[in-house]
């Protein structure tokens, strides 16, 4: 699995916030949002290809107990079955990070869904061929029933206007067996001033329509920060 990063670092976002855990990030996706905070894994893929069995040793020496696999989209890579495999024998417990455009049979813990709604589209002038696919792929209606029907699941959705959580509850609307206390909206942004600005709206907001508000604690403890 071509693989952009191994490290051990503290989640930052989600359910599981707080914990220390070992991220492997796969290289490589089948959206390009603009807003992408991890281009080296979408828009210029870089790393190694490395081996189900590297891959699981170099876990192995991070001496954590969870495991998140996130990219780029780690759904693309069928090494991810058996790399799963291989951690549940270890008793490791895996958050699987993915937009929700891909199915693959997997072992997980926790399905963490971040679906790219309109606001996640890149500039069709710059990038027409990319504008085009991207909106034809983001939305995968019964990619998402699947996840959500076979798994542990947690939903993030990336906001950074008003219009856009009309948007999310549009979505959810869709799918109305979706738990709404799984479900997150997370302000966009690289910066802790961005966040902040998003959040001072946001957060309240959450609250009036029964989401969970997700702030982004590793920009804030961290930066924007490669490792992290």
């Amino acid at each position: 699995m071509r693989t952009a990063e191994l490290y051990k670092s503290i989640q930052g976002e989600g359910f599981l916030t707080g914990t220390e855990s070992a991220f492997v990030r796969a290289s490589g996706c089948n959206l390009r949002c603009w807003f992408c905070d991890t281009p080296y894994a979408s828009w210029n893929p870089e790393g190694a290809d490395l081996s189900v069995a590297e891959l699981v040793e170099q876990i192995h020496h991070l001496e954590c107990e969870h495991v998140v696999i996130t990219g780029g989209e780690p759904m693309l890579f069928a090494e991810l079955i058996p790399l799963c495999d291989e951690l549940r024998l270890l008793q490791k417990h895996i958050t699987i990070e993915t937009a929700g455009t891909l199915f693959l049979p997997l072992e997980c813990d926790l399905m963490s869904i971040s679906p790219k709604t309109s606001n996640s589209a890149p500039s069709a002038d710059e990038y027409p061929k990319w504008h085009a696919r991207h909106e034809k792929t983001r939305h995968a209606p019964d990619v998402i029933r699947r996840l959500i029907a076979d798994y542990a699941y947690q939903f993030k959705f990336v906001v950074a206007t008003a219009a856009d959580v009309e948007e999310v509850e549009q979505y959810l609307d869709e799918f109305p067996e979706i738990d709404r206390d799984r479900v997150m909206l997370m302000p966009e942004g690289t910066t802790q001033e961005q966040l902040e600005e998003v959040a001072v709206w946001l957060n309240p907001l959450c609250s009036r329509v029964g989401l969970q508000f997700c702030p982004r604690r590793h920009i804030e403890w961290y930066g924007m920060q490669r490792g992290t």
